[in-house]
């Protein structure tokens, strides 16, 4: 193994850091209707553990509402279930043909709360790529190389987590921006 290959290792990671990162801002509702909210939501559907994007078709009908049409409508009651089991804030309204799930406004209280919650998840993704940059930091220590060569590519695992970290700040403006705008 060469610094090249150490560094695209390194880059193909701290992505996949960034990609999680987006993932988990997104199960951090901005009061607008967003399905990726049930992305955790499993149903018992005849005894096995099912997303539900599996077993129904999720659209928004409005701005702060989403619609849940199973496609069977006798796994209704088993949704409904999975949904108050997940335990994501919103109370099932069940019509016999559709669950619909309206998003309340957030208040400024809940919205700080959000907004920590990103922050933190922010932070997460900061020690992931840390974490990422020693690694590949450790592997270069590791290569029969002249100390120089060993500083110009720690130097350039540098200059990759500098990048990333900047797309992280620039990940968490947005989300704050989204969640603290009214």
């Amino acid at each position: 193994m060469d610094i090249d290959e150490i560094l695209e290792e390194a880059e193909r990671k701290m992505q996949h850091s960034i990609e999680a990162m987006e993932k988990k801002f997104t199960n951090v509702r901005a009061g607008r209707a967003n399905p990726a909210i049930l992305n955790k939501v499993e149903v018992l559907y005849y005894g096995v553990p099912t997303p539900l994007n599996q077993l129904a078709q999720i659209s928004i009908p409005e701005a702060r509402q989403l619609a849940i049409k199973p496609f069977d409508k006798s796994c209704l009651g088993a949704i409904e279930k999975g949904i108050y089991e997940a335990n994501i804030g919103l109370t099932p309204n069940n019509n016999g043909e559709t669950i619909i799930l309206n998003i309340p406004a957030l208040t400024e209280e809940t919205r700080r709360e959000y907004v920590k919650q990103v922050r933190e998840i922010a932070e997460e993704g900061r020690i992931a790529l840390r974490n990422i940059r020693q690694d590949a930091n450790n592997e270069i220590k590791r290569l029969d190389m002249t100390e120089d060569d060993i500083k110009g590519g720690q130097n350039d695992v540098q200059e990759l987590i500098s990048k990333y970290n900047k797309v992280v700040e620039t990940k968490l403006k947005e989300k704050e921006q989204e969640l603290m705008s009214v």
